[in-house]
């Protein structure tokens, strides 16, 4: 399974995850690029304007404010961008096959030594959607049930992956 890497995003830093699921492109839009598919999976409750300059926001995140970003391409089933903080993401699907398709995701950085610790959150957030899709029971990434991200975050590092910037929710220092 791919556990996601560093590069570089047309100059900036980014880390990218590619997936491979046994489900139809709409079965992935629909998880990835609606309020109802993210609720499963992502780590903040997203309302969103279906549309390329839609506002998107972000809420009930146990480490984060709210806060609101803008949708940069809206382009059913196949792309989705958009804002967040400083930051960019992007999902983009791929069909592989009438019952399989390719995810992308990149999240453009802000800050290069954001990396490691959107890397290991991403992964456990990914883990989560491929409970959802797959039918197992799903609490979300912040849950007791999701896979644990202080291992991911320590994995991530030992790889040289950048890393430092503060970790949301925890103490100063960690």
């Amino acid at each position: 399974m791919d556990r996601g890497t560093f590069i570089q995003h047309e100059g900036r830093p980014a880390v990218r995850f590619e997936r491979t699921y046994a489900h139809p492109v709409e079965r992935i839009w629909q998880a990835v690029a609606t309020p109802e598919g993210l609720a499963h999976w992502f780590p903040s409750r997203v309302e969103l304007e279906p549309h390329t300059g839609g506002k998107i926001t972000f809420s009930d995140d146990p480490n984060t404010e709210p806060t609101a970003g803008t949708i940069l391409a809206f382009e059913p089933p196949l792309r989705l961008a958009f804002s967040w903080g400083g930051d960019e993401l992007r999902f983009d699907l791929e069909p592989v096959d009438a019952h399989h398709c390719r995810l992308t995701l990149i999240n453009v950085l802000e800050a290069r030594d954001t990396a490691a610790r959107n890397a290991a959150g991403w992964s456990v957030c990914l883990a989560e959607l491929g409970k959802h899709l797959s039918g197992a029971p799903v609490d979300g990434p912040h849950s007791e049930a999701a896979e644990p991200w202080r291992p991911l975050y320590d994995e991530y590092v030992a790889s040289g992956m950048p890393y430092g910037a503060a970790i949301p929710g925890a103490p100063s220092g960690a």
